[in-house]
């Protein structure tokens, strides 16, 4: 089990940035791979970016790629979502998620842990 909480989100206009952090309550963070998805009003839960148990391994959704970098840190049971060049189209509420030893992917149903989430809002 991992009990996870987002913080970062906030008001930023485009063209801008902001870093998301995920923090996880366990002992064995460093066995889960993380995900970053973001839902906007209306529409489905959209994949963002994730990464293996060391970080060695990470991937990206096409709208986000060379954009938004994710990475960890697991000596502080943290996950972070550096997002630049922000576009309205950003605007969503961003969560972070957790599968146990099992490789990342891009798959919602993949994740059963999920934080609370955190809204991020781009202005034009």
């Amino acid at each position: 089990q991992v009990h996870l909480v987002e913080s970062g989100g906030g008001l930023v206009q485009a063209g801008g940035s902001l870093r998301l952090s995920c923090a996880a309550a366990g002992r064995t963070f460093s066995r889960y791979a993380m995900a970053w998805f973001r839902q906007a009003p209306g529409k489905e839960r959209e994949f963002v970016a994730a990464i293996s148990w060391v970080g060695a391994n990470t991937i990206y959704g096409d709208s986000v790629n060379g954009r938004f970098t994710i990475s960890r840190d697991n000596a502080k049971n943290t996950v972070y979502l550096q997002m630049d060049s922000l576009k309205p189209e950003d605007t969503a509420v961003y969560y972070c998620a957790a599968r146990f030893l099992l490789i990342p992917t891009m798959r919602v149903d993949d994740y059963p842990y999920w934080g609370q989430g955190t809204q991020v809002t781009v202005s034009s």
